[in-house]
């Protein structure tokens, strides 16, 4: 009660201050109207909806802060697992997006409107500065199916050759690479094959039959 006498008396003030600076009656009018509402105590927001009843076999969504579980179709929200089950998966289990692109299974749009964009670059870059590693092998084509090249270019990586330094534990951390993989692309660690696979006489680097056990995993990355 004590506002609303406050939020009068301020809209009294400024109508005096218009008549008297001989504005008239009707902006007067107008100005009061479009005075601030102070701050009331909200009305009692309405019960949320009940969800729909589950049908008979369907799981249940897990729980997620993608869901909101007020909705009335919760219940019936596909699970990851189901919508992925179909897709062509690596030797560690997850999915092959690449195998999956090159199956046709999906067909990722540069753009939101799906008009075409940049033409992929069909371009392979060596890096050849691994130490005791294999060389890598960057292919661009891989990368500009899905993304144009300003993505990557200038930043984080300058367009002139041997001009970033890129280490593991940046990646780690989620750079370089590492903002896309460990994040949405294949997971680097115990995967070093798919990147380091060149020898340094250019024949092809060959994974090996066991996938080594690091003695501690890099850190988990945040979603």
């Amino acid at each position: 009660m004590g506002k609303r006498i406050l939020r009068g008396l301020a809209g009294l003030c400024v109508a005096v201050a218009l008549y008297a600076a001989g504005t008239d009656a009707g902006a007067v009018l107008k100005a009061v109207a479009v005075l601030p509402a102070a701050e009331e105590t909200p009305a009692a927001a309405a019960p949320a909806p009940a969800p729909a009843p589950r049908a008979a076999g369907q799981q249940r969504a897990p729980a997620s802060e993608f869901y909101d579980p007020t909705s009335p179709a919760y219940e019936r929200l596909q699970r990851a697992d189901e919508a992925l089950s179909d897709l062509p998966r690596d030797r560690d289990g997850k999915v092959d997006w690449m195998a999956a692109l090159r199956q046709g299974l999906i067909k990722p749009r540069q753009r939101i409107d799906g008009k075409d964009g940049e033409p992929p670059l069909d371009l392979d870059v060596i890096l050849r500065n691994t130490k005791e590693m294999p060389n890598v092998r960057f292919p661009h084509r891989a990368h500009t199916e899905w993304l144009a090249c300003k993505n990557c270019h200038p930043d984080p990586f300058a367009e002139k050759a041997g001009s970033t330094k890129i280490r593991m534990e940046d990646i780690f951390r989620g750079q370089f690479c590492g903002k896309c993989h460990d994040r949405v692309a294949f997971i680097t660690h115990r995967n070093c094959y798919r990147c380091h696979s060149v020898n340094r006489d250019g024949t092809p680097a060959q994974p090996p039959a066991v996938l080594p056990v690091h003695p501690a995993a890099p850190p988990t990355p945040a979603h």
